[in-house]
């Protein structure tokens, strides 16, 4: 997992109207849960723009007035018209407890069913794993070459070395489905 170097500072009054008040200069109310106690900071809006809007996930190295704390993003609330982002909440990891993240799912190889007229669909595009943060992968790849024409791939056939999968089991990944074409040629042969 890549890491992401964020500098915070400490916020002193909390609740609606300082947070409002904050949000007016340009800044993000975060939290960070996890350590002793929760502490409460803010960040500038482009110094979390490379972590946010990125499809990687990452490890936050939060210096919060000279403090170091690793943690990963917990939650992100946007606000529902105008999409700015309201607020982050960090969670601290250390490196001998697990933790619950999603994981981006990325398909590899060339499938039996594609080859054979189908299309390839992928049905969850992240995955719940339990691990510790040093053991979390930034993708998880799925090879898909022997998935044929009408065959999906369920959590529950997937296994992955020091990552526990907490996905329902039947959940279905990907499947490559029937198109018109195939289902005309299966009826002709």
């Amino acid at each position: 997992m890549k890491t992401f170097q964020l500098e915070g500072t400490q916020r002193a009054e909390l609740g609606k109207k300082a947070a409002k008040a904050l949000r007016a200069t340009d800044a993000i109310p975060c939290i960070i849960y996890g350590g002793e106690s929760p502490i409460h900071f803010q960040v500038t809006q482009d110094a979390v723009r490379g972590l946010i809007y990125s499809p990687d996930i990452y490890a936050v190295e939060l210096t919060i007035d000279g403090t170091q704390h690793m943690a990963v993003i917990k939650d992100l609330q946007f606000h529902p018209v105008t999409d700015t982002l309201l607020h982050i909440d960090f969670l601290e990891v250390f490196a001998e407890k697990p933790i619950v993240m999603e994981v981006p799912v990325e398909l590899v190889g060339h499938a039996e069913g594609v080859k054979a007229g189908g299309k390839l669909q992928l049905e969850m595009r992240k995955l719940k794993v339990k691990a510790t943060y040093t053991n979390i992968p930034e993708r998880l790849n799925i090879d898909v070459t022997n998935l044929g024409l009408g065959k999906s791939l369920q959590v529950g056939a997937l296994s992955f070395d020091g990552l526990e999968i907490t996905n329902a089991k039947n959940a279905v990944v990907c499947s490559v489905r029937l198109t018109r074409a195939a289902r005309g040629a299966a009826a002709k042969g």
